[in-house]
């Protein structure tokens, strides 16, 4: 299929790195075989491996898109804002390096943003195969709950997502377009006018809550609307296994203390209470680490009556290493630099007994 090039683009599609290099070839192969519409295409490489380098250096050279690449890893707020500098359309597009298309999405994601006028317009985003399934987040709620007791005035974030884990061809006559406080980057449409008037995405968000700031700031403080278009779907791939290629990144991607700065930063700035909110992702911290990187290892390890052993010790090795990974990065680049000498432990004292104050699926 090709992209057709009858008239002057008003959007740009930004491409950044999400968690992963290995999906670059499908990604990219999905944006121009599934999209009717015309578009320009900024692609940010942020030290991907050398196989990964020269497959972009060809497509750009083919596709005549704009690659820029960093030698070095960055964080998603940081590529998105390099991307940025260089759209000068109407409307920008970001969306992950690990993200598969379904055919109609932009034309559906403008033809939203022109009807509605809204500042920000999201997707039905997926996850995993078979593509376009299993609803990751059609859109959610969040808010800032301001509550008083005894006199103390207290600020609370809430946030919930929609349509989490359900099957899209289940739910037919939800698959609208709908108003909502926040959608995911994964892919989001953004006018760029949001940027004029707020300046770029903030760096000091390394790793996560970029998307509900984004969002925050385009209602509160540009005063516009945020939709999700459910007709717009794409699909995010995480893959069973990480290529090698993969590790070093990943690892920086949602260390410990690329997760404990951002919140820490997103709770300063909207001056909000350090409650279940934050304690409960406190308590999440390394997760992602475990599920794709360790918890093979564990399985595998010969000996069943040293497995608990083996865990204990691998954790905890792992964790000392992605510290120490996390903390010469920061020491290289400056914006990075408030996560330096954060680990769980300073806000986890105790994860055996640790239990929320509130649990619920719906949150993300």
């Amino acid at each position: 299929m090709e992209v057709s090039t009858n008239s002057k683009p008003n959007v740009t599609i930004v491409v950044v790195p999400r968690e992963r290099f290995s999906y670059t070839r499908e990604s990219l192969e999905s944006i121009y075989q599934d999209t009717a519409c015309p578009f320009e295409l900024v692609y940010v490489d942020g030290g991907s491996p050398k196989h990964i380098r020269r497959y972009l250096q060809a497509q750009a050279q083919e596709k005549q898109f704009k690659l820029i690449r960093t030698n070095h890893y960055i964080s998603p707020n940081r590529a998105r804002n390099i991307g940025l500098s260089e759209v000068k359309t109407k409307y920008v597009v970001f969306i992950d390096n690990d993200v598969l298309v379904k055919r109609g999405w932009l034309t559906s994601l403008i033809k939203s943003a022109e009807e509605t006028d809204a500042m920000v317009v999201g997707t039905l985003t997926c996850l995993d195969k078979p593509l376009h399934e299993i609803i990751h987040n059609g859109g959610g709620e969040t808010y800032i709950d301001i509550r008083e007791n005894n006199g103390k005035v207290t600020r609370h974030g809430v946030q919930n997502s929609y349509l989490e884990g359900r099957r899209v061809n289940k739910i037919p006559e939800q698959l609208n377009l709908t108003e909502c406080d926040f959608v995911e980057l994964h892919c989001a449409l953004v006018r760029t006018e949001l940027f004029e008037k707020t300046g770029p995405f903030d760096e000091r968000l390394l790793s996560t809550r970029e998307h509900i700031d984004l969002c925050l700031t385009a209602t509160h403080k540009a005063g516009g609307k945020v939709y999700c278009d459910r007709q717009s779907i794409v699909t995010y791939v995480t893959g069973p296994h990480l290529d090698w290629s993969d590790v070093t990144y990943f690892m920086l991607r949602w260390s410990d203390a690329w997760d404990m700065a951002s919140f820490e930063h997103f709770r300063q700035k909207w001056d909000l209470e350090e409650d279940w909110y934050f304690e409960k992702r406190y308590y999440r911290l390394g997760r992602r680490r475990y599920r794709s990187l360790l918890r093979a290892a564990i399985t595998r390890f010969p000996w069943k009556e040293h497995k608990p052993w083996f865990a204990t010790w691998l954790k905890s090795t792992e964790r000392i290493v992605n510290g120490w990974m996390s903390d010469i990065y920061a020491l290289k680049h400056s914006y990075a630099r408030h996560s330096i000498g954060l680990r769980k432990k300073q806000k986890v004292k105790d994860t055996e007994n640790f239990k929320p104050l509130v649990t619920s699926s719906s949150v993300s």
